[in-house]
């Protein structure tokens, strides 16, 4: 079970432990990545989100935030589960909180990129409605319209 949240200042060690922990597993060098340090700073007073998922110790086992770059465009960014918990739905679950945010704010394409070597991203983006774009800076860019459709659960936190 799972619980998503805003991200809130008390979970940033276990966020930042979150990411390195997921990065590692992809075979990445684990690094930081400076938006990551100061949450609030890059997303919510810029008026995006970042959510995290939290499992019934209250430890971070996932994360997602957006940067809104028009009226009607916004990117997704750091979508990583903790690998032991992968393919339990929780990036689905914060993908949907993701969604309805953007339709709520209006956006009609959600833009998302990443390394050709992220094969489960390759598999599960497609899966979720995104379709190819090219290549953007390098990385594999994908995007999904919204179409309006607004999934029914409660924007601030869902348990499962």
């Amino acid at each position: 079970m799972f619980n998503i949240i805003p991200f809130q200042e008390m979970y940033r060690d276990d966020t930042i432990f979150c990411l390195l922990s997921a990065k590692d597993a992809l075979g990445d060098v684990p690094k930081l990545n400076e938006d990551i340090l100061h949450i609030k700073e890059n997303y919510f007073d810029k008026g995006d989100m970042f959510w995290i998922a939290l499992d019934n110790n209250q430890r971070v086992i996932g994360m997602l935030g957006t940067d809104t770059v028009s009226k009607t465009e916004m990117w997704l960014r750091r979508l990583f589960i903790k690998p032991e918990l992968k393919r339990n739905g929780l990036g689905s679950a914060l993908l949907s909180f993701a969604e309805e945010y953007a339709i709520a704010k209006g956006i009609s394409i959600i833009h998302t990129r990443f390394s050709d070597s992220y094969i489960e991203a390759s598999k599960f983006y497609p899966a979720k409605g995104f379709i190819d774009d090219g290549r953007h800076e390098g990385l594999r860019h994908m995007i999904k319209e919204t179409g309006g459709q607004v999934h029914c659960f409660e924007k601030n936190s869902t348990e499962r």
